[in-house]
């Protein structure tokens, strides 16, 4: 972790496909909901938005979740998003080593339109094709 880590309070969300247990824990060197590949870190947001993207957008035909979580450590800026996106985090977007207990799922919530996610997809397969898809994890 480097010593850029932020304070921000939340209430954080993690967007998923995964059925997960109230009071477990997200950890990462797991799968990624988004590539074939173990994640150094575990990802999540203080922005329901940009959890409402992770729900939408892992890899699953499952439901998509947003669950309530608490940091149990040190957490740092996303690069991912913040150094290639969005200086200066306006999607407050987190990454951590340490883990995420999961403290509830959001009941209900309004996803995006059926058009913002096909386009939100043919940009990401765009940044596939173009090779810079590229995460720093």
């Amino acid at each position: 972790m480097n010593n850029n880590a932020v304070t921000d309070a939340g209430p954080f969300f993690h967007g998923t496909k995964a059925e997960l247990k109230i009071g477990k824990y997200l950890e990462p060197k797991h799968f990624s909901n988004y590539q074939d590949r173990k994640s150094n870190f575990i990802y999540f947001t203080a922005s329901l938005d940009a959890a409402k993207w992770g729900a939408e957008l892992a890899k699953s035909d499952l439901k998509e979740r947003i669950y309530i979580v608490e940091p149990l450590g040190v957490f740092e800026n996303d690069p991912n998003l913040t150094d290639k996106r969005f200086p200066g985090n306006p999607t407050r977007s987190y990454r951590s080593r340490s883990p995420l207990k999961i403290i509830a799922e959001l009941g209900s919530w309004e996803g995006h339109t059926d058009e913002e996610i096909e386009h939100m997809k043919a940009s990401l397969e765009k940044l596939r094709r173009e090779g810079k898809d590229v995460m720093d994890d």
